[in-house]
């Protein structure tokens, strides 16, 4: 990341709103904002696919379900926060993931300019490529700030995104399973 553009739009953006960069309060917010912005999009930069390298060779074929994996990414139209928790889910066929690394990639996936949709068909995507299981689900549930404090300002809504893969999308009984292992 260029560090030093970012410090300049930090500023311009102070100014264009009518503030004065070099008020005491102010000073060292385009330097903060810059550091923020590195941190906040980091994602640009990794390959979520590294994270999903280690995988073990298990006979093992009923679903695994990581839940509540904690998230927060910025939406790409306003720049604007939204946040939520993500839930993973695979049926392996031979060969199971580190679950941490699960956590991994929905971090990376989150880390860039993002909208919810797209980010649950990455994390999708990436599990089935990698994995090759028999079903892939993902399921995300955020609050988006540019709902909840512009706009509409509606704080409390929240969107539900899933992707489907394999057995997921196609078995109505594994699809109901995971739901139910959701709801608990």
């Amino acid at each position: 990341m260029d560090h030093e553009k970012l410090v300049m739009a930090a500023r311009l953006m102070l100014e264009a709103i009518g503030e004065d960069p070099e008020r005491e309060g102010l000073k060292e917010t385009p330097e903060r904002m810059a550091r923020m912005y590195a941190e906040v999009f980091e994602g640009l930069h990794k390959d979520p696919g590294k994270s999903l390298k280690t995988i073990f060779t298990e006979n093992y074929d009923e679903i695994v379900l990581v839940k509540d994996i904690p998230f927060a990414s910025m939406c790409e139209h306003h720049l604007l926060p939204f946040m939520g928790k993500a839930h993973v889910a695979y049926m392996p066929d031979g060969k199971v993931l580190g679950i941490s690394k699960l956590a991994r990639a929905v971090e990376l996936f989150a880390k860039r300019p993002q909208v919810q949709e797209r980010l649950t068909n990455q994390i999708a995507d990436l599990v089935d490529s990698i994995a090759a299981p028999k079903g892939v689900a993902v399921v995300i549930e955020a609050t988006h700030t540019c709902m909840t404090i512009r706009g509409v300002k509606k704080p409390g809504s929240s969107v539900i995104t899933s992707a489907m893969r394999g057995l997921f999308r196609y078995n109505q009984a594994t699809r109901n399973e995971l739901m139910n292992l959701l709801r608990d």
